[in-house]
């Protein structure tokens, strides 16, 4: 489950994005347009450390852009190409946001989803001693290869897209490779595995990401 805080983010997630997304290989849109939220989902950190948070974004009247983000107390060694930008949380202090794919903690939480169908992490808030849950925005289904989830070294590269017209990029968790679909459209889920996602007024599920 993942805790949320009812804080003040300065600046927003959606304004850190509005500078960093032109430069990605990726981006469609328009540069310097404002950013909007389309959906979202997350997952669990084991360690209870990291934030993980993939968004479903819109850059004025742009496609839907898929982007994963990680937010940590401290700056992660070797991930300067991956740094999206400092937030400061009114209840947590300030937060170094990286695009997800090139943080370790997120390569295995997405091959659980996408091998193993492990689903989102549910969200709440804590109020007065209680849970008070916040509905899922979206819904998640990956596939159910009954291969075992991978450990090991993870990695990220950019990627030729597969299946789908669209910006991938490729992280990897042991031995199996994951494709993450920046422009998700609907496609065909590929037989190796893959996570596709919808939303309100997105009825068709989108690939969102796939094992090569």
């Amino acid at each position: 489950m993942a805790l949320l805080h009812r804080a003040e983010l300065r600046p927003s997630k959606l304004e850190l994005l509005v500078p960093w997304l032109p430069g990605r290989s990726w981006f469609a849109g328009e540069a310097g347009a404002e950013v909007t939220r389309v959906a979202a989902y997350r997952f669990d950190d084991p360690a209870g450390e990291v934030g993980v948070e993939t968004l479903l974004v819109r850059a004025g009247d742009g496609p839907v852009l898929q982007v994963p983000l990680t937010y940590r107390g401290a700056p992660l060694d070797g991930a300067d190409d991956f740094f999206v930008g400092l937030v400061e949380h009114s209840v947590l202090g300030r937060r170094w946001v990286y695009d997800a794919c090139g943080d370790p903690v997120y390569p295995p939480l997405l091959a659980a989803a996408v091998l193993a169908d492990a689903g989102q992490a549910e969200e709440y808030f804590e109020v007065d001693g209680k849970r008070e849950v916040r509905p899922a925005s979206m819904t998640l289904t990956g596939s159910c290869t009954g291969r075992p989830v991978p450990a090991g070294p993870v990695s990220a590269a950019s990627a030729p897209a597969g299946p789908v017209d669209g910006g991938v990029t490729v992280v990897r968790v042991g031995d199996v490779e994951l494709a993450v679909v920046r422009r998700p459209v609907p496609a065909d889920v590929p037989t190796a595995g893959g996570l596709t996602g919808a939303w309100p007024g997105q009825d068709e599920p989108v690939l969102l990401a796939h094992a090569r």
